[in-house]
């Protein structure tokens, strides 16, 4: 495994969750943080880190589907320190309902969040990473990305899409040697749709500490060594195999 000390990371969705924890994690591994989140409480996440004794962490309001606001987030990174060698997309919303009652509104936002912040922030860091002759995008995308649930037709096309999009990607840059990969995980129990982490009925679910234990994994790989991708589950999920 490759040493991460003094790589740059930026994290989308980085307030609270799943993100918060692989900021923690590649942190831990002395990689310098770029935090970003839609609200303010993106930057009780910095404060928080910082309190941990991580000191080189930057935290960004910012709006993944808006492509001024992800250039600003790439070029202070760089600014701040040097280069930007991993990107975690990692931003997502859920909603479940029956396709007849999604609203153009509810399917326009969560395009613009699951699939065209993924695009932007992606296509935002891969110049510099060109450049530099190397760079990790890790995607956390979902196992509704490889099949299909009832009230999901919003929630799993969002995952499709961006299945496909991270595919034709690895193939374009991996001659750039930079390595692109997906982690699918299953159910997780963390503030996805509105619910609650910690509720007692996910105590069997995965952890936050194992999506972001999967990511350093990823990230950490030899450097001649790509994962495309990891799907993970709790042993108690039921889900169709191909």
């Amino acid at each position: 495994m490759q040493n991460l000390q003094g790589q740059t990371a930026i994290i989308t969705g980085a307030s609270r969750g799943i993100g918060k924890e692989i900021a923690r994690q590649l942190a831990a591994q002395s990689v310098n943080i770029s935090l970003l989140g839609s609200s303010d409480e993106i930057f009780k996440t910095k404060h928080s880190l910082e309190e941990e004794g991580y000191q080189n962490v930057l935290a960004f309001q910012a709006d993944v589907s808006k492509e001024h606001e992800i250039d600003h987030v790439v070029q202070a990174t760089t600014n701040a320190f040097g280069t930007v060698d991993i990107l975690v997309n990692n931003a997502g919303i859920g909603m479940f309902k029956p396709v007849e009652e999604v609203t153009v509104e509810e399917w326009t936002k969560m395009y613009e969040v699951n699939v065209q912040g993924v695009f932007l922030c992606t296509k935002a860091v891969i110049p510099s990473m060109k450049k530099q002759q190397f760079g990790t995008i890790i995607t956390i995308s979902s196992d509704v990305g490889r099949y299909s649930i009832p009230n999901g037709s919003l929630y799993t096309s969002t995952k499709y899409a961006v299945q496909g999009f991270m595919g034709a990607v690895a193939q374009e840059v991996r001659e750039h040697k930079i390595r692109v990969g997906t982690i699918n995980p299953g159910m997780v129990d963390t503030y996805f749709a509105e619910s609650k982490q910690g509720d007692p009925e996910k105590n069997e679910w995965l952890k936050v500490e194992d999506i972001a234990e999967s990511v350093v994994y990823m990230a950490a790989a030899p450097k001649h060594m790509l994962i495309d991708e990891m799907h993970l589950h709790p042993l108690i999920q039921e889900y169709p195999r191909p």
